[in-house]
């Protein structure tokens, strides 16, 4: 049972937690932090008749929620008013044993039937470690409460964006996305021994590799979608890719039609910013059927290739592709099969590698309006 929520703060103003703590609502449940000292938490004592909180059982883990449960004795359910819940990050799960006391920030919420759901992005962050631990309370006649020992600590891992947080940020991406301009290659930028070790290691193939951790923190596809990173982007003078690049100077382009076609699925996978005024949105090519093609079919949103904001392939009227990317966002599309160079060009470019603007592993401003989302990042 998800916990009710409430309009109004769960402890009274005569609560032994006043001057201690400050309270914020969350889906019924308290965010609790620590305020003041030692000597002013005397409201809370320790009851061994409390039982502890046994078998502690975590499900339907979101990005941003989860639900709890555990087992206590029928006798004292009657008596139990209220739960604290400790929920600490897992690099935090090698501090000391605490009392309620000790605890600078936590959960409280009003004794209700169980599972109960934890749900906040304030506390919550996407693909990241927990552990938990509960409390059972009992509010006195006179404001105190009685309270249990702590249960065991249990850990566990936050999910990624699901499709409904993707959409949204799909539909964040659209505003931005501008007016669509032609192009025709798709070209990638590697040092030149990357290139050497395809021809002579890898049969003259690029190879997929798996995805960095760029991007949004909840991106189901970072650490998991096998790829090849691609750009389209062209300048807005000449229509030609540009001729800087921040990840080598020695360019393969192929011809967009070989890797984006009617036979070819688009999916929406990422957008961000890296702390500049720059855009980036994230884009999947799979050939129909493929495993990259079944992997995203579950996660991602897949797009109309003939009419979608970022990456289109229509027909002109004598039956010819025309591809089209949008102007104001740099896409970042990733092929999810090996590319053969036999297929396109290796050349030199004739500017420079701009190094600061790579995007490996680049971790998404979580204070950009524009890009963020209303979960963890």
């Amino acid at each position: 049972m998800e916990v009710p929520r409430l309009g109004h703060n769960l402890t009274s103003p005569m609560s032994p937690c006043e001057g201690m703590i400050k309270n914020l609502s969350l889906d019924g449940i308290q965010l609790c932090e620590r305020e003041g000292n030692k000597s002013q938490d005397s409201g809370i004592v320790e009851m061994e008749e409390l039982p502890v909180p046994q078998n502690i059982k975590i499900s339907n883990i979101t990005c941003d929620s989860f639900k709890i449960c555990w087992d206590m004795e029928p006798r004292v359910k009657e008596r139990i008013t209220h739960y604290f819940i400790d929920l600490n990050k897992k690099e935090n799960k090698n501090s000391n044993k605490f009392k309620h006391k000790d605890v600078p920030t936590k959960l409280v919420a009003k004794a209700v039937p169980l599972p109960m759901t934890v749900r906040g992005h304030w506390f919550l962050s996407p693909r990241t470690e927990y552990t938990v631990a509960v409390q059972t309370a009992s509010k006195q006649t006179d404001g105190d409460y009685a309270v249990s020992e702590w249960s065991e600590i249990i850990e566990f891992t936050t999910a990624d964006y699901s499709t409904v947080h993707l959409t949204q940020l799909l539909e964040k991406a659209e505003v931005i996305a501008g007016r669509m301009l032609r192009f025709s290659v798709f070209y990638r930028n590697q040092n030149k021994e990357y290139f050497d070790q395809a021809r002579e290691v890898h049969g003259n193939r690029m190879l997929p590799a798996v995805k960095d951790n760029s991007g949004s923190h909840g991106s189901p596809i970072s650490g998991k979608l096998e790829g090849i990173y691609f750009s389209c982007n062209t300048e807005f003078n000449t229509g030609k890719p540009p001729q800087d690049s921040p990840y080598g100077r020695t360019r393969f382009e192929i011809q967009a039609e070989t890797l984006f076609n009617p036979k070819t699925n688009l999916y929406f996978g990422d957008f961000y910013c890296m702390y500049t005024a720059y855009h980036y949105v994230i884009l999947v090519l799979a050939p129909q059927g493929s495993p990259g093609d079944d992997f995203c079919k579950a996660r991602l949103q897949a797009l109309d290739v003939t009419n979608n904001h970022f990456l289109t392939c229509t027909l002109d009227e004598d039956g010819a592709l025309v591809f089209r990317h949008a102007q104001d966002v740099i896409l970042e599309v990733i092929y999810t099969e090996p590319v053969d160079l036999a297929l396109g060009t290796v050349a030199e470019i004739s500017g420079h590698q701009l190094m600061s603007l790579s995007t490996v592993n680049a971790k998404k401003d979580p204070s950009c309006k524009t890009c963020n989302i209303s979960v963890g990042r």
